[in-house]
This record gives C-alpha cells, sequence and structure tokens, in this order.
C-alpha cells in the first residue's frame, strides 16, 4: 500500500511539473530514513548547488533519523524511554527543538496529540505489524498512561515517570521537511519538491516556470486515486486517514491513529484529514489531532488558533469533503470527481 501510495501523491506533482526540464539544473534522488522514502527534486540556478544540497540532506536526514527514532538503540527518544522512571537522559539540541514543538501542540489540541500514546500503539501491533485487538481492562490501563504533560524538559535533559514513552513520530518527518526546506533555501536552492513518504510534501517556492507545485490528495475510500489538487508555493501539506496504516480482524477495520482517552483507534466519524501550512511540522501533528478531535472540533479548532496559520481538508467515512475557506483558489476537485459537494467551512 505504501508504494501504491507514493506514486499517487508523486502523479499529481511530476504531471505537474513537466515542461520543467529546461531549467538550467535539475536533480531527482531518494534517502530511505525515519521508515519511509523521502523523493527530492531540486532545481537552481547552477549544477553545483543542488550536487551540494544532495550531500547536505542526506547527512541531515542519517542524523535526524539517529536522533528521533523511537526503535534506533543509539537514538535519543530510545534513550529518553529506556530512562523512563529514572533521573532522565541528556540529549541533543535537535531533540529538544522536535520536543518543544510537539508539546507545545500537544497542549494546543488538548491532547488529541499525545506523543506519549507509544505504549498504545505497540499493544495494538503497529510498530511489528503483528496486530492485535487488546481487552478493554488493557486499554483502560494503556490509556491511563497516556499523558504528555508528565514529559519533563529542563535544560538538555528529559525525564519521563515509570511506565511512560514517547513517539516523535507524528511531527518528526514535518520537523525534517522544514529543515530540509529551509536549508535549501538558504543555499542557493530557488525551486524544489520534497516528498517525505505518503502523507508529507514540501513546497520550496514555486515550480521553475513560476506556476505553483499542484499535489493531489488521496481519496481515502480509493487510494489508488486522488479526488482533489491543492496547489503549493513554499508551504507544506501533511494527511492522516484511517487508509494508511490499518489491520481487519472479524469484520472490523483498526487503524493507527489511536485516541489518546480511550488508546484505541480514533473513531470520529472522518476518513482523512489534509493539513495546508507553511510549517511542514503543524501539517504533521495537526492532521493527526483534527482526525482525532473530528470535524466539529476540528472546525471550531481551526477558526479558534489562526495564529497557527493552517488551512484543512476533511473527509468523512460517509465521503462528505469539508474544506476551510482560506484554500479558496488552491484547491479544485480532480478529474472523475468534479461532481461530488465541497463544503467551505468559514
Amino acid at each position: 500500500m505504501r508504494k501504491r501510495l507514493l506514486c499517487v501523491l508523486l502523479a499529481a506533482a511530476l504531471a505537474a511539473s513537466a515542461g520543467c526540464s529546461r531549467y538550467a539544473a535539475a536533480k531527482e534522488f531518494s534517502l530511505f530514513a525515519m521508515d519511509t522514502l523521502v523523493d527530492v527534486t531540486l532545481y537552481a540556478g547552477e549544477r553545483g548547488a543542488v550536487d551540494r544540497e544532495q550531500a547536505i540532506m542526506s547527512g541531515a536526514v542519517s542524523s535526524m533519523e539517529k536522533a528521533l527514532s523511537v526503535t534506533h538503540e543509539d537514538s535519543d527518544v530510545f534513550r529518553i524511554n529506556r530512562e523512563a522512571g529514572r533521573s532522565g537522559a541528556a540529549v541533543s539540541g535537535e531533540t529538544i527543538e522536535v520536543l518543544s514543538s510537539a508539546l507545545e501542540l500537544c497542549e494546543l489540541t488538548g491532547g488529541a496529540l499525545d506523543i506519549t500514546a507509544y505504549p498504545a500503539v505497540k499493544a495494538w501491533g503497529f510498530t511489528t505489524e503483528e496486530h492485535r485487538v487488546p481487552s478493554p481492562a488493557e486499554l483502560e490501563a494503556l490509556a491511563a498512561q497516556i499523558d504528555y504533560a508528565a514529559v519533563e524538559l529542563e535544560g538538555d535533559t528529559v525525564t519521563l515517570p515509570a511506565g511512560i514513552e514517547i513517539d516523535l513520530g507524528a511531527v518528526a518527518k514535518g520537523y525534517a521537511g522544514d529543515w530540509l526546506a529551509r536549508d535549501a533555501r538558504g543555499n542557493g536552492i530557488t525551486s524544489a519538491l520534497l516528498n517525505l513518504g505518503q502523507s508529507t510534501i514540501v513546497a520550496v517556492g514555486s515550480k521553475p516556470d513560476g506556476s505553483p507545485w499542484r499535489i493531489g490528495v488521496v481519496d481515502p475510500a480509493r487510494p489508488e486515486n486522488y479526488f482533489a489538487v491543492v496547489e503549493l508555493e513554499d508551504c507544506a501539506m501533511g494527511t492522516s486517514g484511517g487508509y494508511q496504516r490499518y489491520f481487519e480482524q472479524d469484520g472490523e477495520i483498526y487503524w493507527h491513529i489511536l485516541d489518546p482517552d480511550t488508546a484505541a483507534p480514533a473513531r470520529s466519524g472522518l476518513a482523512s484529514v489534509t493539513v495546508v501550512s507553511p510549517s511542514a511540522l503543524t501539517c504533521d501533528g495537526l492532521s493527526t489531532a483534527l482526525f482525532v478531535m473530528g470535524l466539529e472540533e476540528g472546525a471550531a479548532f481551526w477558526r479558534d488558533h489562526p495564529e497557527l496559520d493552517f488551512e484543512a481538508v476533511f473527509v468523512t467515512e460517509e465521503g462528505e469533503i469539508f474544506r476551510t475557506a482560506g484554500l479558496e483558489g488552491r484547491f479544485s476537485l480532480a478529474e472523475g470527481y468534479t461532481d461530488r459537494e465541497v463544503t467551505v467551512l468559514e
């Protein structure tokens, strides 16, 4: 499924970038990190700039994975979890930066995003693909352990109570995308598209011809298709949906997006949420949080937090489409979906 979704997302971007080959320098390459494939297309005024940026990006992504991976035994996050209930773990400034941003989003969303849900994610088997359905009693115990407010930051030291573990997977790809885009701009890259796995896209500038990048939004009911296109310029887009990772047991579908209140898959009535923002980290974190909140609460959150500078597209389990007003002129239905009704949230 991951490869198929990646192809769908790339199809819109690559089709839209046709005709850009005349630009003086262009380079496409892929990196594998943070359990995902990172596809990069760079454009600049001279070949040396894109060659240098490829080397920088490769090293940076590898460094981020070593710091932020929840499974890498030498990573900061792994050590934080290993030291839970003890004196705490001293970590890099990079990890503190990501963790601080993640905890801020946890607080702003009232815990709809909670980076301490990792024990529940493991209990469902989403880390090993050995899936199982925990009992009600186990879920109750797991939910009681989910509490982002229990994470303590003091200088470069992170301390967790016993039984609590963190996972920065909901924001790590977004953080990486923001860092890579910022570095590219600072090193002479005038136009780039960064595709971080199946859910996060970052656009640096516009396409070389001055037009916006056009990115497909996956139809959660038919993930081989995209139902809409969003135009991006110096912006990011992140999507969370039940179709991305799930398993089926006894006729019931269980997806990887968990509700921190129940430690079980979030049943909010939504099939997917796409967030558009200048910050890829914001896109990643909020797409998860809004999925957990559901349409009504998610729309209210958008209205109440203009300082976060984001727009959103909600798709319900019934296939209804809602988008926020700020996407006017940047959102359009794809071929085959033009007869669908889109409700604009004001």
